[in-house]
């Protein structure tokens, strides 16, 4: 039977703001967007009552349980010895970051990140999902102090490279999503003006400082309210959905790894957006809805990952003759979190010398365990075939359930 909800929760309300277009701008663009136009004003959340149906609840109990069972799971799947865990948990937390960026159009394939994670040539977009991997480890690192100054270091982390002049700076200047460039009268959306922003996160952490909400729901509702307040000019959901990890991890619903969160968003973008459209009219509901069909969805098609990855791995294993102590043994672990490598990376990870590094990466090749991409003397570079085809396809998988993606 199907509790029902009467829903509290308060509505955007809307002030007007001036604006004047520069005289470099056309008549037409001078035309749409004259005179003062309507910015949010976010209302304060820190003491609303949330009132959720019963069946979204059980819903929420439901996907917490499944993204705890999928934590544990890796363990028990592996062991829980650090060798056996960390390859896994460093591509999950991948996984997670490329599926985050790509929901801000930023696609890139897994070979692409990972030559950018050991300092190869790759694409720029593979630079910034790097800055955004970095990102969630910085989240996940700090899960005991989630603040303003929590966010700042995590949005320094996320930009210092791409746009270091914004990075770590809540914005000084009225932004907008969708419309033109001009001006904000014809936006999708015009966030609080900037004066505000600084009142709205200390609302919003005041917010996540309570202990009497279900740690899903928490979650969802803080990043719809952390993307509607859109403190910085540029990364706000890269940093929103990391933001979630820190909480999920700091309430102890994930203790080993990254559930891939926003592999499950990409699923239904449409979805996605729309929820965050009925959370600013007042129904929190949708939000936390689509966070928790996204959770079971990463669950169980994380859960499913890791069983491919694991038999990758036990398969090249069988093919490997060497010794039971050979660096070939550990290189093939490493490649399930790091399926492009060369002889630095494998140096400074097994901490071996460079001609054992290169000797063991050859017994590697004999063995068909890694294909050499490069034919030159120097910046050699091998990889993992299969690994890098499962996680493509992963990625695929979510984009074939949102085309458009």
């Amino acid at each position: 039977m199907t509790t029902a909800a009467t829903s509290s929760w308060p509505a955007l309300r809307y002030e007007s703001r001036p604006w004047s277009v520069g005289e470099s701008a056309s008549r037409s663009a001078r035309r749409k967007h004259a005179g003062p136009y309507e910015a949010a004003v976010v209302p304060m959340i820190a003491g609303v009552d949330l009132q959720l149906s019963g069946d979204l609840l059980a819903d929420v109990a439901e996907s917490e349980a499944a993204i705890t069972r999928f934590d544990e799971y890796i363990s028990s799947r592996l062991g829980i010895t650090t060798v056996d865990l960390a390859p896994l948990s460093t591509i999950l937390l991948r996984s997670e970051s490329a599926s985050s960026s790509q929901i801000e159009n930023l696609t890139v394939g897994a070979r692409q990140i990972a030559l950018a994670e050991i300092g190869e040539r790759s694409s720029r977009n593979a630079t910034i999902v790097t800055s955004n991997v970095r990102t969630m480890e910085a989240a996940i690192a700090l899960v005991d102090r989630l603040d303003l100054g929590t966010v700042l270091d995590l949005h320094e982390t996320l930009l210092a490279s791409s746009a270091p002049a914004h990075a770590g700076r809540i914005r000084t200047e009225q932004v907008w999503i969708g419309g033109s460039h001009t001006g904000p009268h014809r936006a999708d959306f015009v966030p609080p003006h900037h004066e505000r922003v600084g009142e709205a996160l200390t609302d919003l952490f005041t917010f996540l400082d309570r202990d009497d909400l279900p740690a899903l729901a928490h979650a969802a509702l803080a990043h719809a309210q952390f993307e509607t307040i859109h403190p910085f000019t540029d990364g706000n959901g890269r940093t929103g959905r990391a933001l979630v990890h820190a909480y999920l991890a700091g309430r102890g619903i994930t203790t080993r790894s990254t559930v891939p969160v926003s592999s499950g968003l990409l699923r239904d973008l449409d979805g996605y957006f729309g929820a965050l459209g009925s959370y600013r009219a007042g129904d929190p509901q949708p939000i936390v809805r689509v966070f928790c069909d996204a959770s079971r969805h990463a669950a169980v098609a994380g859960r499913a990952l890791v069983d491919d990855l694991e038999a990758v791995r036990a398969e090249n294993r069988e093919r490997i003759t060497a010794r039971a102590d050979s660096a070939a043994y550990a290189i093939n672990d490493l490649l399930i979190g790091q399926p492009v490598v060369n002889v630095g990376y494998v140096r400074d990870r097994i901490g071996i010398s460079q001609p054992a590094a290169h000797r063991a990466i050859e017994r590697l090749v004999e063995a068909e365990v890694l294909v050499e991409t490069t034919r030159q003397a120097r910046h050699r570079v091998w990889q993992s075939t299969e690994v890098l085809a499962l996680l493509d396809d992963f990625a695929a998988g979510f984009r074939r359930a949102h085309p458009h993606a």
